[in-house]
């Protein structure tokens, strides 16, 4: 990967232009999402943004959407660097378009338990998959000139007391499995790490050794390292390996650590050093410029943050530009969204074959499920985006079979995913009768301080946008589209009042459930009261919020219909089922019992889901399920329908691509990055929650599959798993009979695809170790490749086995070790798959 440079030799001389001062401003932010400037030495403010599966930029709103990739879960199963690389291109233009320096992703923790909160947001449970999807993303994105930060570094696999937990592993699992894809995307040249909130083995993340060894000592990472957002909280963490405080100022490495460096508790050296590591970042993103002349010194107050960070098309570094690729049309990156979404699709199971369907076969079909019309394409949290557009399945379906085909619909069962925003075409803004709300903010005394209007009824600000209001006023002119019973409300933390017509309805206090204040916003607490409305009788609506002081704050205004007759509802799902030629079933969970903040308390589909699919496969023989969500759900009913497909959260062209799945366009490439249990409690590794503040990781390096295979316990699919739409057939597995402790090994797998059709196919090799002094796994991946064969034609597929994939962590020692002897090197189409075998003797 080519790395912008800047020299040393100038990184201190623009170093020694700064004072104590000066340094210390520069090693936290200016506000929630910008670096400080200093023209002293040419740094231009830095803008961060979330990622991993959209770029978000300044607003967590309609007036500036985003790009809504697959989960991260979606690109991994796709198994393919090149796909990973291509989603990591439409994020780097996307940041180009909004001055976005930095993207805070990917997101590398493991799928420890399925029950895991942010389980969508990370790529798979094995550290060698992970590492290279990883690396791929962070390659990408980086040779268009975005700096990548991989995190959060590290065992931050849960959500539960995220702040505090302290996870008590040993060496050895760090070493082997946690650790892995960050040394990976190190030794790929990641620009940035961020650290967890969590501790490890007693010492917060913040302020951990790691950050040092191996981190910086024995991997060569010269880089930043940015924290998760207040994950700082000690004045004397400024001597350990942590560079950037963000949110900014910090309120504990500002005037508390220049009072610690004049004290001599805090080395300046220290500060150098972070100081430097900025430096460096900027020169590779484009944001470091001549430096200002040493006669006009930069003063020494905090500069107001960039309200227009300068774009990275226009940078003006010192030298050696990243390239920059151009941006796409809206009908190509709508092209690329949908044939990622398509190749990461799993299919599970598929009897008969029923899949693809037929459309001269089709006069009728049977759309059903909660998740059918309701577009679920992303999971919660600070990794979610606001899209230009989103197609659900339902509208994906209909665009691709009417008017030849009859498409029917029912949700079957009601799945409510907290309180949703007022639709914006049911909202006009009382002062313009433009489409949208009126926000006004006003200070303590009621007097207005700033206006704006806003095109939805989903609202958040951070810092200078609250315009140092005391309240903020939402009001609107709700227009109903049918008449009848409603409830209206309102959701966010803190102190709501809610009128219509001038009559108060509402007053309360709102106020998270768990002791995650981001949850709070997040999944944010509502409060609902009933109301009768007429049809296209229009009422006016005022929400009004005290601000918190927090440094940000959110109000959404809701209106939930009644809720339906839900025995007549499901009884209609069904019967427009038995009159279709096929059914198809959408069911899985949300975005907000998916989410950052909080772990899931279950593995079962939320509501009556699992009974709507169970009726419709009993009266249409011809039913796919289609499983949309983002981590593991329980699957005990699989062997009751013909064909299960798993869609996970696919992004915004999510039912286009589904439809086209279906449909045979195109193929489900998928296969599984994680395995998937029958039921909650056959799963081996699952708990999340803290004992007394200690999560013990006891399973050590059996992790995932490996875990599985330790307790000799068979998932509902396996890792690995995934059918097409044609049919493989493995022959041979050719590879060295030795080699070197360190070396690689080259093998060969021989397959033919023996279908009708041209197909995509995924070979995985495994190692196994059968006689060992080390307490090994039972197997472990140790090399992938994606092939494509049209039908009839044999292949051979070069597949790499790494020296690393043969080492392990002697604890002892401290330090990597190679065990002479005899290596067994399985070869086939998952964990439980693997036709193919021979021996390979390790020489150490």
């Amino acid at each position: 990967m080519r790395s912008p440079h800047v020299t040393d030799e100038r990184i201190e001389g623009l170093l020694g232009r700064l004072d104590v001062e000066r340094k210390v401003r520069l090693i936290s932010g200016t506000d929630f999402w910008h670096t400080p400037a200093e023209p002293a030495i040419g740094l231009r403010s830095m803008f961060l943004s979330d990622g991993p599966s959209g770029v978000r930029g300044e607003f967590w709103d309609e007036r500036d959407p985003s790009s809504c990739l697959p989960s991260p879960t979606a690109l991994a199963a796709t198994w393919d660097e090149s796909t990973v690389a291509r989603a990591a291109g439409l994020l780097a233009a996307e940041a180009r378009r909004k001055g976005v320096h930095v993207v805070l992703g990917p997101t590398i923790n493991l799928h420890r338990s399925p029950l895991g909160g942010r389980h969508f947001e990370c790529f798979s449970e094995d550290p060698l998959l992970t590492g290279r999807m990883a690396e791929a993303y962070v390659t990408a994105l980086q040779e268009a000139g975005t700096a990548a930060t991989p995190k959060h570094y590290v065992a931050n696999d849960s959500e539960t007391e995220r702040y505090t937990v302290d996870v008590r592993v040993d060496e050895r699992t760090l070493r082997e499995v946690l650790l892995a894809p960050f040394e990976r995307v190190v030794a790929a040249g990641a620009w940035l790490v961020m650290s967890a909130y969590n501790g490890v083995n007693g010492h917060t993340m913040t302020e951990h050794p790691l950050l040092t060894d191996p981190l910086r000592a024995e991997w060569g990472f010269d880089g930043v390292v940015i924290s998760d957002w207040t994950a700082v909280r000690s004045t004397d963490s400024a001597a350990a390996g942590n560079d950037l405080a963000m949110p900014g100022p910090s309120e504990v490495w500002g005037e508390p650590l220049l009072a610690a460096i004049r004290a001599g508790r805090i080395p300046e050296t220290a500060v150098d050093e972070k100081v430097r590591r900025i430096i460096r970042l900027a020169a590779r993103v484009g944001a470091l410029d001549e430096p200002a002349p040493l006669e006009n010194p930069a003063p020494l107050e905090n500069p107001a943050p960039l309200e227009n960070p300068a774009p990275l098309e226009n940078p003006a570094p010192l030298e050696n530009p990243a390239p920059r690729g151009a941006s796409p049309t809206t009908s190509e990156r709508s092209r690329v969204l949908r044939e990622i979404a398509a190749d990461s699709m799993v299919l599970l199971r598929n009897e008969g074959p029923l899949l693809p369907l037929r459309r001269s076969e089709l006069g009728r079909v049977a759309v059903l499920g909660p998740n059918a019309s309701a577009a679920r394409i992303q999971g919660g949290g600070s990794s979610s985006v606001v899209p230009e557009y989103e197609v659900s399945p339902l509208d994906g379906l209909r665009a691709a079979l009417e008017p030849t085909t009859e498409v029917l619909h029912h949700e079957g069962v009601a799945v409510r995913d907290g309180l949703e925003p007022v639709p914006a075409e049911m909202l006009t803004d009382p002062e313009t009768s433009e489409r949208g709300v009126r926000v006004r903010f006003r200070d303590a005394r009621g007097e207005l301080l700033a206006t704006e209007h806003r095109g939805t009824a989903q609202l958040m600000w951070t810092g200078p946008e609250l315009h140092g209001a005391e309240t903020i006023d939402v009001l609107a002119r709700l227009h109903p589209v049918a008449g009848g019973k409603y409830e209206l409300g309102v959701a966010g933390m803190g102190q709501h009042a809610l009128s219509v017509d001038g009559s108060v309805v509402l007053e309360r206090t709102l106020e998270p459930e768990g002791d995650d204040p981001a949850a709070g916003v997040l999944a944010p607490p509502y409060a609902t009261v009933p109301v009768e409305l007429e049809p296209v009788r229009p009422f006016e609506v005022l929400a009004t919020h005290r601000v918190s002081g927090a440094p940000l704050s959110a109000v959404t205004l809701g209106l939930l219909p009644e809720r339906p007759d839900e025995e007549r509802e499901f009884s209609g799902a069904v019967s427009a089922a038995s009159e279709a030629d096929a059914a198809v079933v959408v069911v899985g969970t949300t975005a907000r019992s998916e989410s950052e903040g909080f772990d899931r308390d279950t593995l079962a589909l939320p509501g009556k889901q699992r009974e709507l699919l169970r009726a419709v496969a009993r009266v249409n023989p011809r039913t796919v399920v289609v499983v949309n969500s983002g981590a593991p759900v329980e699957l005990e009913w699989h062997e009751e329908v013909p064909a299960v497909l798993l869609s996970w959260f696919p992004g915004q062209e999510g039912g286009n691509a589904l439809a086209e799945v279906l449909l045979g366009e195109s193929e489900p490439g998928g296969r599984l990055p994680t395995s998937w249990p029958l039921r909650q409690e056959d799963v081996p590794v699952l708990e999340t929650r803290p004992d007394h503040g200690k999560l013990v990781y006891a399973e050590g390096p059996h992790l995932g599959y490996r875990a599985w295979q330790r307790a000799g316990r068979q998932p509902a699919y396996s890792f690995g798993h995934g059918l097409g739409y044609t049919e493989w057939e493995y022959s041979a597995l050719l590879g060295p009979d030795g080699i070197g402790a360190g070396e690689d090994a080259l093998f060969r797998v021989r397959l033919a695809n023996t279908g009708e059709r041209h197909g995509k196919e995924l070979v995985q090799l495994y190692l196994r170790r059968t006689e060992s002094v080390v307490d090994r796994p039972a197997l472990w991946l140790a090399g992938f490749a994606a092939i494509e064969a049209a039908p009839g034609e044999e292949v051979s597929v070069p597949v790499r086995l790494e020296g690393a994939a043969f080492r392990h962590w002697d604890s002892a020692t401290g330090g990597w070790s190679f065990e002479p002897g005899t290596f067994s090197v399985l070869a086939g189409r998952s964990v439980a798959d693997l036709p193919l075998r021979t021996e390979l003797t390790l020489d150490a």
